[in-house]
């Protein structure tokens, strides 16, 4: 029986043991499919040579180039005899570089790379005699050996440069495409499924799948190229929409318990309450998580907007309508520190609304417990009790609630605060303990772009705050550059002094704690190496990033002396954490310096300052949310990124972007672009290998709404897609195992 590959046939069959084990050790490629999936990351012409003039030190590369000279030398190797290296200078019209061969091969190298010769070079960039070099680089020879006819004969076609690395080069991996695509061709490709229905494909006028393979592997023109792009892209983007699509319409078929609040009831109690009135936003996105919970099937929606914006507000309303209906609702924070702060700042608004069952509680008033981890035995157990029996309405917690232990008397609804901080798992467990599937909220303060939120949260309906509360003030940004201008970090701190003295507070971050377990891996990371001159970017890299306990002790001690300096890390007692942010929130502690521990959440209107030391650590999402932190009273806030970055650097770029704007949508928009889609996908989903290899979730936007359109239009008329079982194969393929899971889970 003849041969025939299938797209999740294991490479071994194909390219034999030793081949497919370090194409799965060292890229992660398993299957035929995912060679065929593991694109050319861009295409060179055989007559035109790359630029050498700008390759990166210390990293590897492929370069096309011509050998110009090419020269043996003997050399006394101290004792042991002479040796012998061949020096073969490279040009592509832009610049020079090196090659160095040692040993018996030298010989072999000289008679192959001779003068006029195109070949591709691959190795390590490194520096010799201030030259660049390669040191014993492979390589393969593009001009044959009849001279320049066979040059021009394939000057003009395109060379695929795969991403590669020291195992595996370019070329190999081009030599292993080259045998999957012939062996595919061969039976017709038979052992291939195209996940596009064919009205699909012709409506939008795409190529199918076997020719796009070729093409995006072994392109004639750059039309081929496009061509190739434009169907693999809906590939990508239909698959996952499709699962997504699948998703919701299964949650629309699941049984919930409608939860509507009782008229004149706690929710009416509570908005009595409120010393302000809600904005707009707030209104609408409230009526739609209203509307939600009125159905009788479970809720699954994303609550996201601006940091600042009010979204715990806008949950906690929908935790009371629930309790309202006779329900419970939990929510669920990623850390302590969150947890308690949410805790404290929902009992403190809901005043005797939250003393249900005690002296002095209100006519509707319900009760709120917290439950974590290291809460003592006695409290632990009351919280536990008031849960089951349905004394308590409210509870927040951190994944301590989602032990085998908590249960509930009417889990109504779930809100997951950070979400991308959790596991499926996690959620999973916490929604598996009502008595009917809860209703879902998921919060994020990250601000999402569009596209992202419909490629990672599209099984979710969608809500946006994109509005401040009002009465909150702007938030001045500035980068402060201590390396070049050392003045300006003392003004910063006079400028900490002068909002203490105006009767304010500050916030001081840094990237680590400073402890002894910090300075052990710290000191475990360090290597040897050869020593070389850095860059003041290197050596800004290389310099351990400042430490909160160490920056505390120098601020107390010198430019904030006097002031009441306290700090906050992960690694302190839980009951010691909850007692510094009292005493801030209080207004007994002057200037705070933490760790990003205080990153969500946190709410002290009278902080208006912020100082984030080695700002350059932190990505451009994380410092929105931390400058976030100020300016949520009525007085101006005020944030100062401290780099020692130099001013050209990416980084300091980084920092002046987020100084430019108070538009979280915009930094979001910026910090993605700046990823890989793999970080994107992977850490907001589940961890694994994205597979997303040819859209890019930020440029594709039309692609990806028209593929939810059809996908939804789709799954909608043939939610079993019975009537196209290409597409259920094409998902098991594409939508990995772990991707699945999270799907099904949500």
């Amino acid at each position: 029986m003849e041969y025939v590959p299938a797209l999740d046939e294991p490479l071994k069959k194909l390219l034999g043991a030793a081949t497919a084990k370090v194409m799965a050790e060292h890229m992660d490629l398993h299957t035929v499919g995912d060679l065929l999936h593991h694109y050319p990351r861009r295409y060179a012409e055989r007559g035109e040579l790359t630029t050498l003039a700008d390759l990166p030190l210390d990293e590897h590369v492929t370069v096309v180039a011509q050998v110009a000279d090419a020269r043996v030398h003997t050399f006394n190797r101290g004792g042991r005899g002479t040796g012998q290296r061949l020096e073969v200078t490279v040009t592509d019209g832009s610049g020079r570089m090196q090659l160095v061969f040692f040993g018996r091969t030298v010989h072999f190298h000289q008679k192959e790379l001779l003068p006029g010769r195109r070949a591709m070079f691959a190795g390590k960039v490194g520096v010799f005699n201030r030259r660049l070099q390669l040191a014993h680089p492979e390589y393969k020879l593009l001009d044959a050996d009849s001279g320049t006819d066979a040059v021009r004969a394939f000057a003009s076609e395109l060379l695929p440069l795969y991403p590669a690395c020291k195992q595996l080069e370019s070329w190999t991996i081009e030599q292993s495409v080259a045998i999957a695509l012939d062996s595919m061709a061969a039976t017709e490709w038979a052992g291939l499924t195209d996940p596009l229905p064919p009205a699909l494909r012709e409506g939008r006028g795409l190529t199918d799948l076997p020719d796009a393979l070729v093409k995006i592997h072994r392109p004639r023109t750059k039309a081929d190229i496009a061509d190739a792009r434009d169907r693999l892209k809906w590939d990508e983007a239909f698959v996952l929409q499709v699962a997504l699509a699948r998703r919701r319409h299964a949650d629309t078929q699941l049984p919930a318990v409608a939860r509507r609040p009782a008229p004149d009831g706690l929710l009416t109690a509570f908005d009595a309450k409120l010393p302000f009135t809600l904005t707009e936003g707030q209104r609408k996105v409230s009526a739609e998580i209203f509307d939600d919970l009125a159905t009788e099937h479970p809720m699954h929606r994303l609550l996201q907007g601006e940091v600042g914006s009010g979204k715990t507000l806008v949950a906690l309303r929908a935790m009371l309508a629930v309790v309202d209906a006779g329900g419970q609702a939990a929510m669920l924070a990623p850390t302590e520190v969150l947890a308690q702060q949410h805790h404290r700042s929902i009992t403190e608004m809901m005043g005797e609304l939250a003393q249900g069952g005690m002296l002095g509680g209100a006519e509707h008033a319900t009760k709120v417990v917290l439950l974590t981890g290291s809460m003592g035995a006695a409290a632990r157990r009351h919280a536990l009790l008031d849960l089951v029996t349905g004394e308590a309405g409210l509870v927040i917690g951190t994944h301590a609630l989602i032990e085998d232990k908590v249960q509930f008397h009417d889990l109504g609804l779930v809100v997951v605060d950070e979400q991308h901080r959790f596991g499926v798992e996690q959620r999973d467990a916490l929604r598996g303990k009502g008595k009917q599937p809860p209703h879902l909220l998921v919060m994020t303060a990250t601000p999402i772009p569009r596209t992202v939120a419909m490629t990672v949260f599209g099984d979710l309906e969608t809500s946006v705050l994109d509005q401040l509360p009002a009465g909150r003030s702007p938030i001045a940004s500035h980068v402060v550059p201590a390396a070049d201008k050392p003045h300006f970090l003392d003004r910063a701190w006079e400028r900490v002094r002068e909002e203490v003295q105006a009767g304010h507070q500050a916030y001081v971050v840094c990237p680590r704690i400073g402890d002894e377990e910090d300075q052990k891996g710290e000191k475990a990371g360090k290597g040897g190496g050869a020593k070389k001159k850095a860059s003041p970017e290197d050596e800004a890299e290389k310099r351990p990033p400042l430490a909160v306990l160490e920056v505390a002790d120098r601020l107390r001690a010198g430019p904030l002396a006097g002031l009441r300096v306290e700090v906050l890390h992960g690694r302190m007692h839980p009951d010691d954490k909850d007692a510094v942010m009292r005493r801030f929130a209080a207004g007994d502690v002057d200037v705070l310096v933490a760790t990003t521990v205080i990153e969500v959440g946190v709410n002290v209107p009278n902080a208006t300052a912020m100082v984030i030391m080695d700002a350059d650590r932190f990505g451009v999402s994380q410092l929105h949310q931390l400058r976030g932190r100020v300016g949520r009273g009525s007085a101006p806030g005020l944030c100062l990124l401290v780099t020692e970055m130099p001013e050209a650097s990416p980084a300091r770029q980084r920092l002046g972007a987020v100084a430019s704007t108070l538009d979280g949508f915009e930094l979001s928009r910026i910090d993605l672009e700046q990823r890989r889609e793999g970080d994107v996908l992977g850490q907001a989903q589940s961890g694994a290998r994205s597979s997303l290899r040819m859209l890019a979730v930020i440029d594709d936007e039309e692609v990806i709404t028209a593929a939810r359109e059809e996908a939804t239009a789709l799954v909608l008329a043939d939610p079993a897609l019975s009537g196209h079982p290409e597409l259920r194969t094409a998902l098991d393929a594409l939508v990995d195992k772990d991707r699945e899971e999270y799907l099904e889970k949500g």
